[in-house]
């Protein structure tokens, strides 16, 4: 593995070459080449509108952060969220998580009541972080585990009436300072283990505040030693097991702010990839024998475009460009380009964010949040990132910087990205505190609606007003059999008169969040598909569908 930029330029500058000089393939007829131009910034949002109805649905919630002023890197960090089905009614709920966790309930029509004290165990108000969401039992009602600072839990959830506290039990251990988590089948035994994110080393003893232009505000990252990941094994029966050292995922840098499962070369497996703050990031390859190698200074997302590291925030995968291969995006610090990793095959992946039109329009903000979806059932991918700085203070040493930024929605194009956040609503030109977003459908109406936290305010619940007239779209509910039950890591495959597309099967990705676990499918015109469900232990059915704008389940080897 080269250890230095130089080198690692040299080898992705070859990797490109061949890519593009190859046969067809290598590239999609969407994948934009190197001399591409940027596209304007600001275009007409094409029906594409958004509009915040957070009041008005019954979530009464306030993002809260204590203590002195200016904050520290502790204070700065917190705000996740969520939308999963905790009770499988087949109607998505709401998780927030501040300094106290709620959990709301919904109806499936936009409504939501506070169900906190009746259905999760009494927490204790702290630094709590970050969710993730799965059915680590296979019961068919999906558990969470909770990150925090100085701790975390393991709640599992009892046949949808109530959470219980199973940490103790479980052997999964207090993290030093937990961040974002994600369940993941990595060894594809059909249980699903649980990947647990660490930031830096913070104690009370550690420095406070550091000074810029002699004014004291929230210190760098780079200012502390790095507490790494923890990767857990689930052993069945409720047992974890820290399996970090054996399996070679205690080799991360660590620093971790963004944790996503994916399969990167369509192996059928499971990588591990780490977006970190200002380190170099990981890509945890799975090599199928039980253990994973950090290639991801060869992947091409260890670095920036300058060979340097990041600040990696938020970050999501899917197919952008439908060529079958799973592309990431990651938000990053201020000034820095927010990530559109292409993946080329060969597990080698190229930012494209400056040609593909998000570079330029991102680079002011400091994106946490990010999620790649479907905003208007065309078929195609956007974008979006939710942005906030760190440091509560940062306008007093510069000047044209603020706190609080608006979050920005990118259209997919096709083969490039337009800015349309000051066209899609009201909700993207107010600045926030962004942190946590997920993305899922609360109402089931055939369009995916947004899910955001304010770190220092009220949360954004996004309905989804877009025009999608003679645009259609199916949700998939996967219920594996052999494979895990929750079915992450299944691959599908969609095929209609206007081509193919591909989706994946995941809930995690974003900051500290964890989104819809079902399968949004927009089909623009077509009204019928054949659909091709890739099992994560191998074995794949196909199904035809016609009812579109339906919720339609899929499960495991069922005829």
């Amino acid at each position: 593995m080269h250890k230095n930029p130089e080198a690692r330029s040299i080898i992705l500058a070859i990797g490109m070459l061949a890519c593009l000089t190859m046969l067809p393939g290598c590239q999609s007829k969407n994948t934009v080449s190197a001399s591409s131009p940027t596209p304007a910034t600001t275009t007409a949002s094409n029906g594409i509108r958004f509009t915040d109805v957070a009041a008005q649905a019954g979530l009464k919630f306030l993002f809260e952060i204590p203590g002195k002023r200016p904050m520290n890197i502790l204070q700065s960090m917190p705000g996740g969220c969520a939308f999963l089905d905790y009770d499988a009614d087949g109607n998505l709920d709401i998780l927030l998580i501040s300094q106290k966790i709620a959990l709301f309930r919904g109806d499936g029509r936009g409504a939501f009541t506070d169900v906190t004290a009746t259905v999760l165990p009494p927490l204790k108000q702290g630094f709590w972080m970050g969710v993730a969401v799965g059915d680590y039992d296979n019961d068919g009602f999906d558990d969470l585990y909770i990150s925090a600072y100085r701790g975390g839990v393991l709640l599992h959830n009892e046949g949808g009436k109530q959470f219980k506290d199973v940490s103790v039990q479980s052997s999964i251990t207090s993290q030093p300072y937990g961040s974002s988590c994600s369940f993941g089948d990595y060894d594809n035994d059909g249980k699903i283990d649980l990947f647990i994110g660490n930031y830096v080393q913070f104690r009370s003893d550690s420095v406070q505040l550091c000074k810029v232009k002699d004014i004291y505000t929230s210190c760098s990252p780079t200012v502390y030693e790095a507490e790494k990941g923890v990767l857990y094994r689930n052993l069945g029966g409720g047992k974890f097991k820290d399996v970090s050292a054996e399996t070679g995922m205690d080799k991360t840098t660590g620093k971790v702010l963004g944790v996503l499962f994916l399969d990167v070369d369509n192996s059928g497996r499971q990588s591990i990839y780490l977006a970190n703050d200002e380190v170099s990031s990981d890509l945890m390859y799975n090599k199928g024998n039980g253990k994973f190698e950090n290639i991801g200074e060869m992947a091409g997302v260890a670095y920036n475009e300058l060979g340097k590291p990041f600040g990696g925030m938020g970050v999501d995968y899917g197919d952008i460009d439908h060529d079958g291969k799973t592309d990431m995006i990651v938000g990053t610090f201020t000034v820095e380009n927010k990530m559109v990793l292409m993946n080329q095959g060969d597990r080698l992946f190229v930012d494209r964010s400056e040609p593909m039109g998000v570079a330029l329009p991102a680079r002011n903000y400091l994106s946490f949040g990010a999620q790649l979806f479907d905003a208007d059932n065309n078929g195609r991918l956007d974008l979006i990132f939710c942005n906030g700085y760190i440091a509560d203070n940062v306008a007093e040493y510069e000047p044209t910087r603020t706190y609080r930024e608006p979050t920005l929605l990118f259209r997919n194009d096709g083969a490039t990205f337009a800015d349309i956040s000051k066209e899609a609503g009201e909700a993207f030109q107010r600045p926030i505190v962004g942190r946590g977003l997920a993305v899922g459908d609360y109402d089931n109406d055939g369009k995916i609606d947004i899910l955001i936290a304010d770190g220092e305010g009220a949360p954004l619940l996004l309905h989804n007003d877009s025009n999608t007239e003679g645009k259609h779209s199916v949700t998939l509910r996967l219920i594996g059999t052999r494979s895990a039950r929750n079915a992450y890591g299944s691959r599908i495959i969609v095929e209609t008169k206007s081509g193919k597309s591909y989706f994946f099967c995941h809930s995690d990705g974003s900051y500290l969040s964890a989104s819809d676990s079902r399968i949004h499918i927009g089909l623009g015109a077509e009204q019928s598909a054949k659909i091709t469900v890739k099992w994560q232990d191998g074995s794949s059915q196909t199904q035809e569908i016609s009812d579109t704008g339906q919720v339609i389940t899929i499960r495991q080897n069922a005829k």
